[in-house]
């Protein structure tokens, strides 16, 4: 390969690279399968076209489950204790990928920028790219929301993916301010030849999970798509009310053995002094 092709080759490499990205798989292999060492502490379902908000305990698990069959779940991700530092999609698209998987973590936002969660279960993980560049769970879309379906449609419909996860987190003293950028589980998304984003049918069936380790103290918030399995069109041709393929998740979380979680420390704030140089200069 000659050098100019070896250079071009590099740089369609991922941009992003180093230690501060490396998992130690062992340890989060370890806590995904080692099942028997685990305590449920929590189990519920979420009704279709609803959402709802919970805790999640730094070194416990959450599971996400299909049920009753393929469904949609837009999920928001929030340290419990400072509501500022949450998910950043856009910059794990970046450091992680467009579609996540297990040992994928899932970043927040700045000026603290460090994993809230880390993948550890996916029975989709063997997906991958299926024939139209479908990939399943990711960053790539947003949630659905009732102004651009106003947009488009000239209706008002108040069970979107927004207004269900801005109803989810008003006991925890949240807003619609606090809402953001999603990751969506169990849905299977690309771009199609014309760089556009598209959404195909959920491939997950009964029993499916998404399981994700908290690093740290952290609420999620998951809404049940209004659009089920997205085999039906949401709009444009075709497009028709699609309740009859929406369905329920379920969530379970779990403590885990203190055994399991030998080697695990809860990840620091960035080293980064801040200020931006915006303090006085010490030759001013």
């Amino acid at each position: 390969m000659s050098t100019e092709s070896t250079r071009v080759a590099a740089l369609t490499e991922a941009a992003y690279k180093g230690q501060a990205l490396e998992v130690d798989r062992e340890l989060y292999g370890r806590i995904g399968e080692r099942t028997d060492g685990r305590t449920l502490v929590d189990s519920f379902e979420i009704p279709i076209r609803s959402g709802r908000a919970w805790t999640v305990p730094a070194g416990h698990v959450c599971r996400l489950l299909t049920v009753d069959g393929p469904q949609v779940g837009d999920l928001n991700i929030w340290n419990l204790h400072n509501p500022r530092e949450r998910f950043w999609a856009a910059r794990t698209r970046q450091l992680q990928a467009a579609h996540v998987t297990r040992f994928d973590r899932l970043w927040s936002t700045l000026p603290y920028l460090r994993p809230l969660v880390t993948i550890t279960g996916d029975t989709l993980e063997g997906y991958g790219v299926d024939a139209e560049g479908g990939r399943v769970h990711d960053t790539l879309g947003t949630r659905c929301d009732p102004y651009v379906n106003r947009m488009l449609t000239g209706e008002d419909f108040d069970y979107h993916c927004h207004s269900n996860l801005v109803r989810a987190v008003r006991p925890f003293g949240l807003t619609e301010f606090d809402v953001h950028d999603v990751l969506n589980v169990f849905q299977c998304t690309g771009l199609n030849d014309e760089d556009k984003y598209f959404m195909k049918t959920c491939p997950a069936q009964v029993g499916d999970y998404f399981e994700m380790f908290a690093e740290i103290d952290v609420l999620m918030a998951l809404s049940t798509c209004p659009g089920g399995d997205l085999s039906v069109p949401m709009w444009g041709d075709g497009a028709h009310d699609p309740v009859e393929v929406c369905r329920p998740i379920g969530v379970e979380v779990y403590r885990i053995d203190d055994e399991l979680l030998a080697g695990w420390e809860a990840p620091g704030l960035p080293e980064y002094a801040g200020a931006h140089a915006l303090r006085e200069q010490p030759w001013a």
